[in-house]
Order: structure tokens, then C-alpha cells, then sequence
């Protein structure tokens, strides 16, 4: 019996300290959990570049062979970067592509960027280089990082409002398709 007491009253310990740092643990995890959700804390992507964000000088080959740099693009050109391993990029494609196919500027009008491995990006490739200039490039390409590009699928439009080229828009919505009366 003088040994029960001492063992329920370590028993008593060990349960107040284990109680203590559960609810420490759970402090902390609030926390964090708070700084993630937090806009532009750690773990934020941005989605696309801000408005006004310079585009960096680059020179790339199309996938018709035609050289384009950064002086090729139009004011209100529309720039999108796919991968063909982003859900929602396959789900955007098909709008795209019609919205591109309707633009007045024609195949000048839009510049769209494939990034992947070449077999993965094949039909993306070939949907795209029916309608506009396209470039395929890997992970970390040349117009990624001049476009600050980290998220897919990502629309911009392009402009030169202080004389070199810069995002104009960064949340570009594709027109809906409009069926044409006959």
C-alpha cells in the first residue's frame, strides 16, 4: 500500500506533463498553420506575376523554328504557360485554343509555352502550333524565368506601358465561345 500512493502520484505527474505539452504541440501547430495560410507567408506560390513586372530579355526557338525575342511580342500580346502534367492546364487547353484561333493579330496575337519533357508535351505541342507561336522548354526554361512563371497554367498579357515590355494583366479570363449564327 506505501508503494501505490508514490505510483499514482507519478502516474498523476506523467499524465499533467503529457496533458501540457499536447496542448503545447497544438499552440504551435495553430501557428503555423496561420503563417501558411497567411497571403505571401512561407509556402505562398504566387500565382502569376504582379501587374507591372518586368519581363526579363530572352531569345528561344519556336517549335516552327522561327527565332522570337522578347522585342517579337506585340503590346496586349497573350502569353500562357502549360505543362502537360497540370490537371487544370488540360481542362484550360481546349478554351485556349479557341480563344486564340479567334484573335484579330492571328497567330501573332499569343505566344504559348509548353514546359515539359518532349514526349509528355507532344500533344499540347501540336494543339498549340495549329493556333499560335509556341515554344517547348524544360523546367526552369528560358521564358519562365524572364516571365517569372511558377504556377501552371498561367495567362498574362503583355505590354510596354514605360517603353519595355512588362505584364499588363495577370488574370486573364478566355472569352466564352460564342456559337456563330449561320
Amino acid at each position: 500500500m506505501s508503494v501505490l500512493i508514490p505510483l499514482l502520484l507519478l502516474v498523476g505527474a506523467l499524465c499533467v506533463l503529457d496533458l501540457l505539452l499536447t496542448l503545447g504541440v497544438i499552440r504551435r501547430l495553430r501557428e503555423h498553420s496561420d503563417l501558411l495560410a497567411a497571403p505571401g507567408g512561407p509556402g505562398t506560390v504566387p500565382v502569376a506575376p504582379e501587374v507591372g513586372t518586368p519581363i526579363g530579355e530572352f531569345s528561344v526557338e519556336t517549335t516552327t523554328g522561327e527565332r522570337l525575342t522578347d522585342a517579337d511580342l506585340a503590346e496586349g500580346a497573350l502569353v500562357a504557360f502549360f505543362s502537360p502534367t497540370c490537371g487544370p492546364c488540360r481542362t484550360k487547353l481546349p478554351k485556349f485554343v479557341e480563344h486564340v484561333a479567334a484573335l484579330p493579330r492571328g497567330r501573332n496575337g499569343a505566344l504559348a509555352v509548353v514546359v515539359g519533357e518532349p514526349e509528355e508535351s507532344a500533344d499540347f505541342v501540336r494543339r498549340l502550333s495549329a493556333v499560335t507561336r509556341t515554344v517547348r522548354e524544360s523546367s526552369g526554361g528560358a521564358l519562365a524565368g524572364a516571365f517569372q512563371a511558377q504556377a501552371f497554367p498561367t495567362l498574362l498579357t503583355v505590354g510596354r506601358p514605360a517603353g519595355r515590355l512588362a505584364v499588363t494583366a495577370n488574370d486573364v479570363a478566355l472569352a466564352p465561345s460564342v456559337p456563330v449564327a449561320v
